[in-house]
């Protein structure tokens, strides 16, 4: 079974590399149907013709038949690995064939290979010009995997993408039935005698071997069925071709559409499980005018009897309705056609005949089908719809004042001027009349007053005078001549108003979308605003965009107006956007014009929905390579920080435990302060990554104490380095700050630790200081100072401004900052006078009534 052909003596076989490769695949159902024996002899059919072909992995498995087709027909060595012989793309690529074998697309390279699969070397080949001959099984598809699983109890490891078999210029099928495969399996034609046994004890069963070849076939089916509607479309073909039963049903959502649906499934499957499409067509006599919520009922419906449903607009009354039915079935390729019977009465069915009718009457060689159901019949008469007038009201009414003014005026006029005038001057002025209320009014005040004008000119200006009796005949053919003019100019003025109405609808709707897209274009979170124009514009009360979620239910994505928008069936208005997308409303239903303005809405809001998840992807994706970033740098930074203070701590311990090295006592002291400096030095980058990933969490709670400066100066010198050189300046009257004793201490030591490591060896200073209820604590250092520009840097984790050679990995500054803003303070940077760094750490300063905390009670 083929998908397409294309002859071998084309351009495509003496492109010489210039054009892209053909693929043919031979597909099977199971192992050992004879794929690669069809291939191979394909190859020797090619060979024979004077085709160059060449082998560039085939798989025998042992058998002997396959491995006979192999002599004669070049083999390129394969690519040596670890597991075994690979194709050896660039050999193929070096050699560069007309044609090359590949067996297995399936196939998963091994480590190292130059693609991961087998079909990205087919891919690559193909893209070089070189046409190939591949192999696979249906159940390496990829969208037949799970189904496949269920039914054989395997699960396929290796599998192909559906789209890459689909790009296949031929697609052949090579088909055995199981009881075949069984004696060719029996016969140790496909495993050797120690497999037999098992396959087809397990997989080689008759069930699986029957549902997996009904999946190639379907598979291989739908693919042809692709091929000729794409062919039907590109040969614009209209008419039926009978080659697959499809059963178009179409549904109005009334009562009878349940018995109509029903129907329609049993007859397509009598058919041969035909295809089953249900057709809901908005709009129009017969087929329109369904109950509030009536589609999504009706979808749900035609998925329960497996058929798949479909939303079509036609214009106007039944014949629109007629038109787009049947363009649907035609698109389609239906071969029939299934309707309910008319609602209507017989009586008026003598007026107009009604859909299904003009269905029959215009089907061609579709079949169509009429159901009886309850319904039919009980719709009495239905009187023909009123024909509206496209002329404004206020002009209609002064059009009527006219029909009988303009008449009345010209009788007077031609009354006084009797005896100067004759009676073709009358007859203008009556036609002037005429031509005036159609102007103004449209047709009903134009036929009053042509009628009225005859019978007023007849009267009083037409011998007999004061009589209907009609003298002369050229008298009747002056009011018929007033009549039809007065018809055809209100006709004109009436189209002329339609264009005009039909106009400024385009206009409206034209300046609504435009409004619409700038809306989706400008603004950061532009659905919400997009809603709330839709529902001002078509004056709905609730307009949302709802999104189904897997177990069924329905979440809103957005929505404007009261929350009362919860499912697509309880809506007024409900436009699927695309598939498990509705856009719905409530307050009104719509008209069909508007129903359609909306449906455009829809894909805007579409447009905007995917532009704001996309936002916050990127986002997502930016704060992951920021936490990469971190995370590099903190890798990074840890690495090298820890390992000084652990190689420094190794050799000490080494040094004290070597037997052999002789050391003084001053020599284990200097060498156990080592280790205590190297220890300490670990406690603390251990303590402030601990600190920076509990601010990063959130998890830091404080708790506010009464607390000086010089306690916490005091507590905070404890430990740290040449701490000889720091100098206290604070005053004994300083007010104490309302903050976390131990927080504020590990600021503190923080703050110094940096200052002495970075202040070239010159004295730090704490000075203290109160203004406007906050009190300061500045830390000074005399070092090289850093530039007003990248002060903020100091306090961003793992940034130490470039200087590797210092201990830490910058996060001393950065928890600080963290700790002092969970108490309620700032910590900010400024230039030393006459050079360096003051930090200054600023808290509230705590109120007369709170307690203090003594030193005894902060530790």
């Amino acid at each position: 079974m083929t998908g397409s052909s294309h002859s071998e003596g084309d351009p495509a076989a003496e492109r010489g590399g210039s054009a892209e490769g053909e693929l043919r695949i031979h597909l099977g159902a199971a192992p050992g149907v004879g794929k690669t024996y069809a291939m191979l002899c394909e190859a020797r059919r090619r060979l024979d013709r004077g085709t160059d072909v060449v082998v560039g992995v085939v798989e025998t498995h042992g058998r002997e038949k396959t491995a006979a087709l192999l002599e004669g027909l070049e083999i390129l060595p394969r690519r040596e690995t670890p597991v075994g012989g690979e194709l050896d793309v660039q050999a193929v690529l070096d050699r560069h064939p007309e044609v090359v074998l590949i067996d297995e697309l399936a196939h998963t390279n091994a480590p190292g290979s130059r693609h991961a699969k087998r079909w990205e070397d087919v891919a690559q080949i193909l893209a070089a010009g070189i046409d190939v001959l591949a192999t696979v099984n249906v159940q390496h598809l990829e969208s037949l995997n799970d189904v496949v699983e269920r039914i054989t109890g395997v699960r396929q490891r290796e599998t192909v993408p559906d789209e890459f078999v689909r790009s296949a210029e031929q697609i052949e099928l090579v088909d055995i039935t199981p009881e075949a495969l069984r004696r060719r399996l029996a016969h140790g034609n496909v495993y050797g005698a120690e497999k037999i046994d098992a396959a087809l004890a397990n997989y080689f069963q008759v069930g699986n071997l029957i549902a997996l070849r009904e999946l190639a076939l379907l598979w291989v089916a739908d693919e042809v069925d692709v091929a000729m509607r794409r062919y039907r479309a590109e040969k614009r073909i209209s008419e039926t071709w009978e080659t697959r039963e499809r059963v178009v049903v179409a549904l109005t959502g009334g009562r009878e559409s349940e018995t109509v649906l029903r129907r329609a499934t049993r007859i397509a499957k009598r058919a041969g499980q035909a295809d089953l499409l249900a057709v809901h067509v908005l709009r129009g006599d017969g087929l329109a005018g369904a109950p509030v919520g009536a589609t999504t009922a009706l979808r749900k419906l035609a998925d329960d009897v497996g058929a798949t449903f479909h939303t079509v607009v036609g214009d106007g009354g039944a014949g629109g309705v007629t038109e787009a039915l049947l363009e649907f079935a035609r698109g389609a390729n239906a071969t029939q056609l299934v309707l309910g019977t008319s609602r209507r009465s017989r009586l008026a069915r003598l007026f107009d005949a009604g859909i299904g009718a003009r269905v029959v009457q215009d089907s061609g060689t579709i079949d169509v089908h009429m159901v009886t159901h309850a319904a039919a019949g009980s719709a009495g008469l239905r009187l023909p719809p009123r024909v509206r007038s496209a002329v404004p009201m206020n002009r209609r009414l002064l059009g009527w004042v006219l029909a009988v003014l303009g008449p009345a005026v010209a009788t007077a006029v031609g009354a006084s001027l009797y005896e100067v005038v004759g009676l073709s001057t009358d007859v203008v002025l009556f036609f002037l009349a005429t031509v005036l209320a159609a102007l103004v009014g449209g047709l009903g005040p134009a036929v009053v007053a042509a009628l009225l004008g005859g019978l007023l000119l007849n009267f009083f200006l037409t011998p007999p005078l004061y009589s209907f009796t009609i003298g002369q005949p050229e008298n009747v053919v002056t009011v018929a001549a007033m009549v039809v003019v007065a018809v055809l100019v209100a006709l004109v003025v009436d189209r002329a108003a339609r264009r005009g109405e039909q106009a400024a609808r385009a206009q409206t709707e034209a300046a609504l979308l435009a409004s619409f897209a700038r809306t989706v274009l400008t603004g950061a979170d532009p659905l919400p605003r997009l809603l709330e124009k839709v529902r001002e514009a078509f004056t709905l009360r609730c307009v949302a965009l709802l999104e189904e979620q897997s177990d069924g239910s329905w979440s809103r994505v957005a929505v404007s107006g009261p929350p009362d928008c919860g499912r697509p069936e309880d809506a007024d208005v409900d436009v699927e956007v695309e598939d498990g997308l509705h856009l719905v409303g409530t307050g009104r239903n719509l008209p069909a014009h508007d129903r359609r303005l909306l449906e455009t809405v829809g894909g805007q809001a579409l447009l905007a929905l995917r532009g704001q998840r996309a936002v916050e992807e990127a986002e997502q994706a930016r704060r992951r390579a920021e936490a990469n970033e971190t995370r590099g740098a903190l890798l990074s930074a840890v690495g090298h920080d820890l390992r000084t203070p652990l190689t420094s701590i190794k050799a000490s311990v080494g040094s004290l435990r070597d037997p052999l090295l002789r050391l003084s006592g001053r020599d284990r002291a200097e060498l156990l302060e080592t280790v205590e400096e190297s220890t300490d030095r670990l406690s603390g980058l251990v303590d402030n990554l601990l600190d920076s990933s509990r601010l990063a969490a959130g998890a830091v709670q404080p708790l506010s104490e009464r607390v000086g400066y010089d306690e916490i100066a005091a507590r905070a010198l404890i430990g740290l380095p040449e701490a000889e050189r720091v100098e206290l300046e604070i005053p004994d009257d300083i007010p104490d700050v309302l903050a976390d004793i131990g927080l504020l201490e590990r600021v503190v030591a923080n703050l110094v630790d940096n200052a002495l490591r970075h202040g070239r060896g010159a004295p730090v200073v704490l000075r203290a200081s109160a203004h406007e209820g906050r009190v300061e604590l500045r830390v000074v250092d005399s070092g090289p100072g850093v530039p007003p520009k990248q002060r903020e840097k100091l306090f961003a984790p793992f940034q130490r401004l470039g200087d590797r050679r210092t201990s830490g990995i910058g996060l001393g500054l950065s928890v600080a900052r963290g700790l002092t803003e969970v108490m309620g303070g700032t910590l900010a940077a400024e230039d030393t006078p006459g050079g360096g760094l003051t930090t200054v750490v600023s808290l509230p300063a705590a109120v007369a009534s709170a307690p203090r905390a003594t030193a005894e009670a902060a530790s």
